[in-house]
C-alpha cells in the first residue's frame, strides 16, 4: 500500500508540475508542432511632408508557399502557378513535389492582383504571406535626414530609426492546424493580424525641401565643393521647413557592401558637424554688445587693416583697412576690429553668460540621432586675444544648427526656439495621436534690441556684402561668413567655409535660411559670392510659392560695363569701385590687382560684388 501511495505521489507531482510551472512553455511547443505558420508583414507607417505629400511609404507585395503534403493535384497547381507568374512548368513542378519537407517558397514579390489569380484556380496547398518593401518617392532627397530600413523594415538611420516605434507596427501570422507531415487537418485557418504602423507627418514642406535641394546641388556642382547644406527654419517656432545636403545618395538603393562608408554618407551636417562660423557669428556678437549697452548704432571706430591684441596683431579682412566709421557701418562692412573692440568691452565672463542663453553650450534638442554639440575654450582659460577672435567668429566651432537658432533668438524679438522636424503622428485613419507643439523659451534679448539687430543687418543686405541675398521688393537681412579651416591644428591653405544666414522679412521675420558651402574651389570662396546668392534664390522661390507680396519699392539698376582694375594698386582699385558705389571682397595682402571679378568688359549692376585679388607682395 506504501508503494502504491508512493507512486501516485510521484505521479500526481509529476502532473503538477507539467500543468502548472511547465504547462505554458509545453502548450507553446504543442502549438508549434500542430500548426503552420505564415508571416503577415505589419505596412510600415507613411512618412508625409507637413501637408501630407508622401516622402517614405510601403509597396505590398506576397510570398508564395506551397506544402506539398496539402497540395492534392501537383501537376494542376504547378501549371497554374507556372501561367500566373510566366515561371518554368518543370522547375515549379519539382517544388511542389518535394518530399521531405513541409513547405517550400515558389516565389518571392508576386502581385496582389497573381495572388488574387490562383487563390481563384480553387488549387489546394498555396499559402501567401504579406511582405512590405520600404520605398522613398524622391529617391535622393532628404537621403541623410529620413534615413533608412534593415531587411527586417526596423530603422537604421535618419527619422526611420528616431521615430521607429511608431512607424514598425507588429507583424502578424495565419496559423494551419496539421499533422505530424504537413497535412492540413481540418482546413481551419486562424489569424494573428497585424498592427500597420502609425504615420509621421513631418514640418518639412516638400516644396521648400525641393528649392534646397536644387540649391545645394547646384553649389555642389558650381564650386566642385565637398558638401553643400541648407536649412530653412520658422523663425519664431523652430519647425524646419527644409534642411539639403549634397553630395546625397538614393535612398532606394542603398550601398550596404562597406557600412563604415555608409554611416558618413549619413551624417547630416548641420546637426553632426561643427565649423567656425566666421563673420556669421557677429551677429551674436551684436545682439549681445547692444543687450548689455556697451555699444550704440552711432558710436564710432576706426579700423587701420588691423588690431594688436595682447602683443598680437589680428588682420581686418580688408587689409587697407575701413577707416573711422560708425557701428552700424562696422556691421554693414563686417570689419573684424569693430568686433574685436566689442567682445573686449563684453569681457570674456559676460560673453560666457549669453553663450549659455543663445544655445551654444548645449544641443538644440532637435527630434534627431547623433546631433553634436559645439567645442568652446574653457573660460578661465580664455585670453584677451581669444576672446578678441572669438568676436568676429573665430576660436570657437559650433554646429549650423546652433547658430541657427542663436540668430533665430536674435532676430525674432528674443527669445529662443527649440527646431523640431515631427508635426504629429497619425493613425490610419488619418486621426492625430500625438501633437508636437512649438516650445515656449526663454528671453535672450529685449525686443527693441532685437530690432535693431534686425536693422542693423537689413542694411547688410540692402548696402554691404549681402546684397546678393537680396530679392528685388522684399525686406531681408542677413551676414555673409567666410571662414578658413584647419587641419592638424594649422591654418589649411585655400580651404574655406563658405556661408550665408538670412531672415525675412526683416519687420516680421518668419523664415530664416541658412546656406553653407564647404571647400568652394577657385578664388571666389567669399560668403558673400559663394552663398549668399543661393539665400536669394530660395528666398524668390519662397516668396512666389507663398503668395508674399512686395513689402518695398522695387529699385532700378543702372547698368555699365566693369572697367580694367589689373595693375592698379590697392587704392587706386578700391577708389575706382567706390566711385562706382559697389561692394567689394579683397583677396590678398599685396600692392598691386592680379586678378579680379567680374571679368574687364562684363556687363555689372549697381548690385554687383567685385573681387580684387592682390598680389602677396
Amino acid at each position: 500500500m506504501m508503494l502504491i501511495t508512493f507512486i501516485f505521489f510521484i505521479v500526481g507531482g509529476k502532473l503538477v508540475y507539467l500543468q502548472i510551472v511547465k504547462g505554458k512553455s509545453l502548450q507553446a511547443k504543442a502549438l508549434d508542432q500542430w500548426t503552420r505558420d505564415v508571416p503577415l508583414g505589419a505596412v510600415r507607417g507613411q512618412i508625409c511632408d507637413c501637408n501630407g505629400v508622401e516622402l517614405a511609404g510601403c509597396n505590398t507585395t506576397y510570398t508564395l508557399y506551397v506544402r506539398p503534403n496539402a497540395t492534392e493535384n501537383k501537376q494542376k497547381t504547378a501549371e497554374a502557378i507556372a501561367q500566373t507568374l510566366s515561371l518554368d512548368y518543370e522547375k515549379v513542378l519539382e517544388k511542389v513535389s518535394k518530399k521531405g519537407v513541409s513547405e517550400v517558397t515558389v516565389a518571392k514579390k508576386v502581385s496582389k492582383e497573381q495572388m488574387l489569380c490562383l487563390i481563384a484556380s480553387g488549387e489546394k496547398g498555396m499559402y501567401f504571406s504579406r511582405d512590405v518593401e520600404r520605398y522613398y518617392k524622391y529617391g535622393n532627397y532628404l537621403s541623410q535626414l529620413l534615413g533608412f530600413v534593415n531587411a527586417d523594415g526596423d530603422g537604421q538611420a535618419g527619422l526611420e530609426s528616431y521615430y521607429n516605434d511608431y512607424l514598425k507596427g507588429q507583424d502578424g501570422k495565419e496559423l494551419t492546424q496539421t499533422d505530424l507531415v504537413g497535412r492540413e487537418l481540418n482546413g481551419e485557418i486562424s489569424y494573428l493580424p497585424a498592427t500597420d504602423g502609425l504615420n509621421l507627418r513631418l514640418t518639412i514642406d516638400a516644396s521648400i525641401q525641393f528649392f534646397a535641394e536644387n540649391a545645394v546641388n547646384s553649389a555642389l556642382s558650381e564650386y566642385s565643393a565637398k558638401s553643400a547644406n541648407c536649412v530653412v527654419m520658422n523663425a519664431k517656432t523652430g519647425a524646419i521647413a527644409a534642411i539639403a545636403q549634397a553630395p546625397s545618395f538614393d535612398l532606394n538603393n542603398v550601398d550596404r557592401s562597406n557600412v563604415d562608408a555608409l554611416f558618413e554618407k549619413m551624417k547630416l551636417n548641420a546637426l553632426t558637424s561643427v565649423y567656425e562660423p566666421g563673420s556669421t557669428f557677429k551677429i551674436l556678437t551684436t545682439a549681445i554688445a547692444l543687450s548689455l549697452g556697451v555699444v550704440s548704432e552711432k558710436d564710432r571706430f576706426y579700423c587701420a587693416g588691423g588690431k594688436v591684441v595682447d602683443g598680437k596683431r589680428i588682420r581686418c579682412w580688408k587689409s587697407v583697412g575701413h577707416g573711422s566709421q560708425t557701428f552700424a557701418e562696422g556691421v554693414q562692412n563686417s570689419c573684424n576690429c569693430v568686433f574685436m573692440e566689442l567682445a573686449e568691452r563684453i569681457g570674456v565672463e559676460r560673453m560666457y553668460s549669453y553663450f549659455v542663453k543663445f544655445g551654444l553650450t548645449r544641443k538644440t534638442g532637435i527630434d534627431y540621432l547623433g546631433e553634436t554639440s559645439s567645442i568652446l575654450l574653457k573660460k578661465d582659460q580664455v585670453k584677451l586675444v581669444d576672446a578678441a577672435r572669438i568676436g568676429f567668429g573665430q576660436a570657437i566651432a559650433i554646429t549650423p544648427m546652433q547658430l541657427i537658432v542663436a540668430t533665430a533668438a536674435a532676430v525674432n524679438g528674443g527669445k529662443i526656439v527649440t527646431p523640431y522636424l515631427m508635426q504629429s503622428v497619425l493613425d490610419s485613419r488619418g486621426r492625430e495621436v500625438i501633437r508636437n507643439y512649438p516650445t515656449e523659451g526663454e528671453r535672450v534679448i529685449t525686443e527693441s534690441t532685437s530690432a535693431t539687430v534686425r536693422k542693423l543687418l537689413k542694411n547688410v543686405v540692402s548696402l554691404g556684402s549681402g546684397k546678393l541675398a537680396g530679392v528685388a521688393g522684399y525686406s531681408i537681412g542677413g551676414k555673409t561668413g567666410t571662414a578658413q579651416k584647419y587641419q592638424n591644428g594649422a591654418i589649411a591653405s585655400g580651404k574655406y567655409v563658405s556661408s550665408f544666414i538670412g531672415f525675412s522679412t526683416v519687420e516680421d521675420p518668419e523664415y530664416i535660411v541658412y546656406f553653407m558651402v564647404d571647400e568652394p574651389l577657385g578664388y571666389r570662396y567669399y560668403g558673400s559670392l559663394v552663398a549668399a546668392p543661393y539665400v536669394g534664390q530660395i528666398f524668390s522661390k519662397i516668396f512666389e510659392y507663398k503668395q508674399i507680396k512686395p513689402t518695398e519699392e522695387i529699385k532700378t539698376f543702372t547698368y555699365r560695363e566693369m572697367p580694367d582694375l589689373c595693375g592698379l594698386t590697392a587704392g587706386n582699385a578700391i577708389k575706382t569701385v567706390n566711385s562706382l558705389g559697389l561692394h567689394f571682397e579683397l583677396d590678398g595682402t599685396g600692392g598691386s590687382v592680379i586678378a579680379q571679378y567680374p571679368q574687364k568688359g562684363e556687363i555689372i549692376n549697381d548690385n554687383t560684388i567685385v573681387l580684387i585679388a592682390l598680389s602677396e607682395e
